[in-house]
C-alpha cells in the first residue's frame, strides 16, 4: 500500500470571514477527531502535513500563519492542533491542497501512496483536494468526524461524491490506522 500521510487542511484559521459562524460550530464538532488523528499519526511516525491557506498574505510563511491564528479571537480552535516540530507545512492560495503547491512532490519524496484528509471545509477544500489526490493515483481516506462544513447538506453530498466518484474511503477517525506508515 505504501506510506500514509495525514493532511490537515486549513485548520490554522482566524475565522474572520463570511460563513465563519456556521463553520465554527462544525469545527468544534470535528476538532476531537482531528486531535485523535494527529495523535495516532505522530505515534506511528506517519508524515503529518498541514496545508493552509495564506489568506492573501503573500509574504507570510507557516510560522506567521500560525501566530496570526493563535493571536486571533478563536485561538481555542487552533491551540489543540498546533503543528509539532516534526510536522511539515505547505502554504496554498486556492481550494485544493495540490493546486499550485509542492504537495505532490513532497508526498512522492515521503513515499506516501495514501492520504488521510481532515480539516475544513468539507464541501470546498476537502472535496477539491480529494479529487486532486485521486487523479494523482493516491488512495484517499476522509475522516468523516474530522472534517468541518459550512452547509451540512452540501457536505453530505460532497462526501458521497468523494466516495462514489473518487473511490475515497469514508471512515470515522477512530477506524483509520497509520501502522503501515512506519518506514522500513
Amino acid at each position: 500500500m505504501g506510506r500514509t500521510a495525514l493532511i490537515v487542511i486549513d485548520m490554522l484559521n482566524t475565522y474572520e470571514h463570511d460563513d465563519a459562524e456556521a463553520l465554527m460550530v462544525s469545527v468544534r464538532t470535528a476538532l476531537p477527531g482531528v486531535e485523535a488523528l494527529l495523535e495516532r499519526a505522530r505515534a506511528a511516525e506517519a508524515p503529518v502535513v498541514y496545508v493552509n491557506d495564506n489568506f492573501g498574505r503573500w509574504r507570510s510563511h507557516h510560522g506567521e500563519i500560525l501566530d496570526v491564528a493563535l493571536s486571533g479571537p478563536h485561538a481555542d480552535l487552533v491551540e489543540p492542533i498546533v503543528p509539532d516540530a516534526e510536522s511539515l507545512f505547505v502554504v496554498k492560495a486556492r481550494h485544493s491542497v495540490f493546486y499550485g503547491t509542492p504537495l505532490a512532490y513532497l508526498l512522492g519524496q515521503l513515499g506516501a501512496r495514501r492520504v488521510v484528509l481532515c480539516g475544513q471545509v468539507t464541501e470546498q477544500c476537502v472535496l477539491y483536494s480529494a479529487l486532486d489526490a485521486h487523479i494523482r493515483h493516491l488512495d484517499v481516506v476522509v475522516a468523516t468526524d474530522a472534517v468541518a462544513h459550512i452547509d451540512a447538506g452540501l457536505a453530505d453530498a460532497a462526501l458521497r461524491m468523494m466516495e462514489r466518484n473518487m473511490a475515497a474511503e469514508l471512515r470515522p477517525s477512530g477506524d483509520i490506522g497509520f501502522e503501515e506508515a512506519r518506514s522500513d
